[in-house]
């Protein structure tokens, strides 16, 4: 059968009784299969996505039961779940043919809320006002050691990233002070875009040269620990399932040089969209543009993931 054409059951390959469990579990496989960023096609990606947005809400899913059921579709007799809603762009159609994708790159686009907050079927997780603000929170004090100097550098993150990412990406949303879900501590930075997370971690370094192997960085011999991000990362992603979520560290000089320190990256073992990267600001400013604004629909708010992540602020 054709996507376009496809119930939310059928894109998930779940069977109309499925569980709650059976859904996030079928979800999570077709999401990792579809997924652009491993090779799938975004149009069976977005199929994908709504397919789970709808059966994983209990309301949402009878809602979709029942319109069928009734013969909504105005395609004749109906199965309960058949999916008559517009195809996505680039989707197949029932001919087996695929419309071309529009070529334009939507990320400079005014942001498209998902759920919108004009579906007078949606209770809104937050306001449309909070969900319009590109930054969450700011760097605060904790703690009693260092505070000072982490807050500086938290802050020339958070400009930079103000300044670079957030006015090329309307959509983008930078969060700021995160809890950890591997062991409750702090994520400096969070930017989510689209289907798509970045997790940020500050240091303020001497400037000079720098390698980074993947797993160490060294400066004149000596090792010097980045914060560890990869565990945060990872365990990210599984909350998330939906999302490309990455890490990376900026190191920014103490003058204020973009360019400085100098970081030399070789011998990395993991695929880039997977790797913790090191940078420093004008890296940053350039890698996390590209990240973010070449994923699936980067104008894109999802409010339940937005949400989700504002309720985890310290």
């Amino acid at each position: 059968m054709a996507e376009g054409s496809s119930s939310h059951y059928q894109v998930l390959r779940i069977p109309v009784t499925a569980t709650e469990k059976e859904i996030k579990v079928a979800y999570r496989k077709a999401a990792r299969k579809a997924h652009p960023d491993h090779g799938g096609d975004p149009a069976m990606f977005r199929l994908v996505t709504l397919a789970y947005e709808t059966l994983i809400d209990p309301k949402r899913r009878a809602d979709y039961d029942r319109s069928y059921a009734s013969g909504a579709s105005g395609r004749g007799p109906s199965r309960p779940g058949d999916y008559g809603g517009p195809r996505a762009p680039g989707a197949a159609t029932a001919t087996g043919v695929k419309r071309p994708n529009a070529p334009r790159n939507t990320a400079g686009d005014p942001p498209l809320y998902v759920p919108s907050f004009d579906d007078p079927h949606e209770v809104p997780l937050l306001s449309k006002d909070e969900a319009g603000m590109q930054v969450h929170g700011m760097p605060r004090k904790r703690g009693i050691f260092g505070a000072e100097a982490r807050i500086q550098r938290e802050m020339r993150t958070v400009q930079l990233i103000s300044r670079q990412i957030l006015p090329a990406i309307p959509a983008a949303r930078l969060i700021n002070g995160l809890r950890s879900p591997s062991d409750n501590s702090h994520i400096d930075h969070a930017v989510l875009s689209g289907y798509r997370l970045a997790l940020i971690g500050s240091m303020l370094l001497p400037k000079g040269a720098y390698a980074w192997d993947g797993a160490s960085l060294r400066h004149g011999g000596r090792s010097v620990a980045p914060p560890q991000l990869g565990l945060i990362v990872r365990h990210m992603q599984d909350i998330f399932p939906e999302l490309n979520v990455t890490g990376w560290v900026v190191l920014h000089s103490p003058d204020g040089n973009l360019h400085e320190p100098v970081i030399d990256q070789y011998g990395r073992g993991q695929s880039a969209h997977e790797a913790v990267q090191v940078v420093n600001g004008a890296g940053l400013a350039r890698g996390l543009k590209q990240f973010l604004s070449s994923g699936p629909a980067p104008n894109t708010v999802v409010v339940p993931v937005l949400a989700r992540l504002l309720r985890g602020m310290h």
